[in-house]
């Protein structure tokens, strides 16, 4: 009967020991998919900035936005969007106009952005360098 109690006993120790090695993998991968999740909101946000600005841009108004006033609207959509580790670095905004502003040519926003990461993401930027998210629209004036 003591035999039976002391197994058990040992089993729980065992069992304790396995879970308390496998923990810290276990908040590694869950940081992970938490820091990707994140990359994936903020390329959300980057991606409909530069659909904003480049919509903003060739829709027909007089006078037409320069392409400062452009990069202007992808900015301010972004401003309270963009989730940060807490130290913000602000998008960077490309505005191309391939043939000036006549009607049929292309222009094009190209949103970029630095990801600074909560926990893993800054640990990934020491290794890997940083991690940069951009994306780019391109729309034609009417």
């Amino acid at each position: 009967m003591t035999r039976r109690a002391s197994g058990a006993r040992h089993a729980r120790g065992v069992i304790s020991l396995e879970f308390v090695l496998m923990l810290p993998f276990l908040l590694m991968v869950l940081l992970g998919i938490i820091d990707v999740s994140l990359i994936l909101c903020d390329k959300a946000v980057i991606t409909n900035a530069s659909r904003e600005a480049a919509r903003a841009g060739v829709v027909v108004r007089s006078p037409m936005l320069t392409t400062t006033q452009v990069a202007g609207v992808a900015l301010n959509y972004t401003q309270n969007s963009l989730i940060t580790g807490g130290a913000a670095t602000t998008p960077t905004v490309n505005v191309t106009q391939a043939n000036g502003t006549t009607s049929g040519s292309a222009l094009t926003v190209t949103v970029t952005y630095t990801y600074s990461g909560l926990v893993l993401g800054s640990a990934f930027s020491a290794l890997t360098g940083p991690v940069t998210v951009s994306a780019t629209s391109v729309m034609l004036y009417e």
